[in-house]
């Protein structure tokens, strides 16, 4: 009888000790205010302040809406994996749209001038690396859509990343000028399905980084159109947008598994 009274309360006191810890571990986030220039920026940081000493940090880059709270999700579900997330702001202070004339008017202006495009991501690699959370040596970079495409250019211009990871990102062709500065592991999260980006493209994308010497890998998933990733892409009315459960949750796991990689390698 007394050992099942004892059994008891220590149940109830592990019980506790649960209690208290999740309510110590915390995700935190901070807006953080950079500039370009004449341009104001705004990034949001995301980190897990029950976690000691520094950690890898993960670039976030949005989809050609802005950085908007689908971005900003991303980088607190990184925050719950253990890393420092910092979701950049590619276009400026409060520029989120959902509609796609606008966000098309908005990407270009950004990547019509592949060098200033190039700057701005950078821009927020060096704010990310400057953050007290973060082991400057073990960084990474993430993006979907107009981001995939950007976080691709990050490699390009020889950003010292130890991988990116484009989700059904447009596939910007390496350049023989820029072959030569990738020093980034490549992980490609692509829809079968994405009328977006002709075969064309994908196969000199891929053939242009065999021919550069990258470290590099392409995910398919069948019948996933462009935007697979996001729970909210069937609200902007685009017939080659949709949300794919089985393909978001395949390739969020094979981005983990490339960042424990890649990481690990830093270590």
């Amino acid at each position: 009888m007394r050992t099942g009274f004892a059994a008891v309360p220590l149940t109830m006191l592990g019980l506790l000790a649960l209690v208290l810890s999740a309510a110590r571990a915390e995700v935190r986030t901070e807006t953080v205010q950079y500039r370009d220039g004449d341009v104001e920026l705004q990034g949001y940081l995301v980190w897990d302040d029950a976690l000691k000493g520094k950690r890898p940090g993960v670039i976030v880059v949005h989809e050609w809406w802005g950085l908007n709270d689908y971005a900003r999700k991303r980088a607190e579900m990184l925050a719950e994996l253990g890393y420092a997330a910092f979701a950049v702001d590619m276009y400026g202070k409060g520029r989120v749209t959902e509609h796609a004339k606008q966000a098309g008017e908005w990407a270009k202006q950004i990547n019509a001038n592949v060098a200033a495009w190039q700057a701005r991501s950078l821009l927020g690699l060096d704010v990310l690396r400057q953050q007290e959370q973060v082991d400057p040596g073990r960084v990474a970079a993430i993006g979907y859509c107009f981001g995939g495409a950007t976080v691709m250019q990050m490699a390009y211009a020889g950003a010292d990343l130890a991988g990116v990871v484009s989700f059904h990102g447009s596939l910007p062709v390496v350049t023989p000028p820029q072959a030569g500065n990738i020093k980034s592991s490549i992980l490609v999260a692509h829809g079968d399905a994405d009328g977006f980006v002709p075969a064309e493209r994908i196969a000199g994308f891929k053939a242009a980084l065999e021919e550069a010497g990258a470290d590099w890998e392409m995910i398919t998933y069948g019948g996933a159109r462009h935007g697979f990733t996001n729970p909210g892409a069937a609200r902007y009315g685009i017939e080659n947008v949709r949300y794919d459960e089985k393909a978001d949750r395949r390739s969020w796991r094979a981005m983990q598994r490339f960042l424990d990689e890649v990481f690990a390698k830093g270590e």
